[in-house]
């Protein structure tokens, strides 16, 4: 018997800064009746997908910044998201920016079951950008200032028939996202994402902004034996462009499904965790071919050092 998950990868077009959450998860809540209209099991929506991507914006007043936060999950403004996809039998990975009771702050996803119940949690790991103002770049990336590091590191969890890993966008770039996760027997990592085209630091890889994603997330899927969603926000918001390429790729590196334009649009494939195996078990057997004593570089030193 195998076993497929019918994914749908729900990529969001632009969400203006005065847009309401209400606003925003009536657009949710239609992905998803697509989605089960389409045969759908789950649903992955983008980072940060309840509002429009804030850390573009330096503020100075907390409440302000708070106010783009989510105090609890589901909340008042959520609560139709959870019912909804429990109504139609359907999981989601959604998200958020996450205000916990201590006043911490995280960019958060969670994955939720077809009974509308929380499986996990995760919290982004590598947040880009900068923690200061820098008023020459175009708009800012202010990650670092308005987001704390992960508390979770990356788990996975059993849901959906097999092992599901999540990640958040600029966790993709990063290959120790992914063997993390495929050290725990991944078979799928679900990974939304907000990237702007421009790079202010580099702008000479603006160009190159789709093929670096779908590079990295192709990467991931392959050398891990692993299928990986990736799903953005995109088009042009609040004057910021931002890359789409939202798609779902197979265990062979190769992508099977993906959208064309940059609004709000349903991509769907029906995916077969048993196709990991021939992956997992061959070229990627890592119990037979990795060789762990020689890595260790990896996790004693952060920063690239020459030799003497």
């Amino acid at each position: 018997m195998t076993r497929v998950i019918t994914v749908g990868a729900a990529q969001l077009g632009p969400i203006a800064r005065s847009d309401t959450r209400k606003q925003v998860v009536e657009r949710l809540v239609a992905h998803l009746r697509e989605a089960r209209r389409m045969g759908c099991d789950l649903v992955v929506f983008p980072e940060l997908a309840l509002t429009t991507f804030f850390p573009r914006w330096f503020m100075t007043d907390q409440a302000e910044i708070d106010s783009f936060f989510e105090r609890e999950m589901p909340g008042p403004a959520t609560r139709s998201l959870f019912d909804e996809a429990k109504r139609l039998g359907l999981g989601f990975y959604l998200g958020y920016a996450e205000l916990t009771p201590d006043g911490r702050h995280f960019n958060t996803a969670i994955l939720v079951g077809k009974d509308g119940a929380i499986i996990g949690k995760y919290r982004k790991v590598h947040l880009p950008g900068h923690a200061d103002h820098e008023p020459w770049r175009r708009f800012q990336h202010l990650e670092k200032r308005y987001f704390d590091i992960s508390d979770t590191g990356f788990k996975v969890w059993h849901g959906f028939g097999g092992i599901l890993g999540m990640a958040i966008c600029n966790d993709r770039r990063w290959p120790e996202t992914y063997r993390v996760m495929g050290l725990q027997g991944a078979e799928m990592i679900l990974l939304g994402y907000n990237t702007p085209v421009h790079n202010a630091p580099a702008p000479e890889h603006d160009d190159l902004s789709l093929f670096h994603n779908q590079l990295s997330m192709q990467a991931g899927a392959y050398q891990n034996g692993c299928w990986v969603i990736g799903v953005a926000k995109a088009g042009n918001e609040e004057g910021v462009p931002m890359i789409g390429g939202s798609q779902i790729i197979a265990p062979s590196g190769v992508t099977v499904a993906a959208t064309r334009g940059d609004g709000d649009e349903l991509a769907v494939a029906a995916c077969d965790l048993d196709a990991c195996a021939s992956y997992k078990t061959t070229t990627f057997n890592f119990a037979v071919h990795r060789m762990p004593q020689h890595y260790g570089l990896i996790t004693s030193r952060k920063g690239a050092e020459p030799p003497p």
